[in-house]
């Protein structure tokens, strides 16, 4: 089982959607990844498809096509077996901690005992990532040196 980091992340198409569209706590939770140069954002291609197709039937093509280019700066490429879940394959691939997505299915602890010997994946809504999320605490995991904050403008 590979070894994850706690610095990794991945937004299932959902959430990621719902970033661009809502903003809400699914924008709280990927601001906090955004606003730390040492958070990584994970995303295969087939995970970013699914969230571009979500934001061209619920907005139009021109903004999921903005989105797109956007995003595909922001994220850390992973690739994985075609039919594989692209949330859950990119988390595994990608070595991602965290997984946020607004799916029953995959936040249930059923779930997580299927997912458990396989990969070491918290799976968790948006608004508990946010809620939870400790920059300074998990940045003391990685690094020795004090927080510094965050480093980047989550808009930029």
């Amino acid at each position: 089982m590979p070894e994850s980091e706690p610095t990794r992340v991945v937004a299932d198409a959902d959430v990621l959607a719902a970033d661009l569209l809502v903003g809400d706590t699914a924008r709280e939770a990927l601001d906090h990844v955004r606003s730390h140069s040492w958070m990584t954002l994970v995303a295969s291609d087939p995970l970013l498809e699914d969230a571009e197709a979500v934001v061209e039937a619920l907005a139009d093509a021109d903004l999921a096509t903005d989105w797109r280019e956007r995003v595909e700066r922001e994220r850390e490429a992973v690739s994985h077996p075609e039919d594989d879940h692209p949330a859950l394959a990119s988390a595994y691939r990608g070595r991602a901690a965290h997984l946020l997505s607004y799916d029953d299915a995959l936040r249930s602890s059923k779930a997580g005992t299927a997912l458990r010997p396989h990969m070491s994946v918290s799976v968790r809504s948006p608004d508990a990532f946010a809620t939870l999320f400790d920059a300074e605490s998990l940045y003391r995991t990685i690094a020795d040196d004090p927080y510094p904050g965050p480093d980047r403008d989550p808009r930029a």
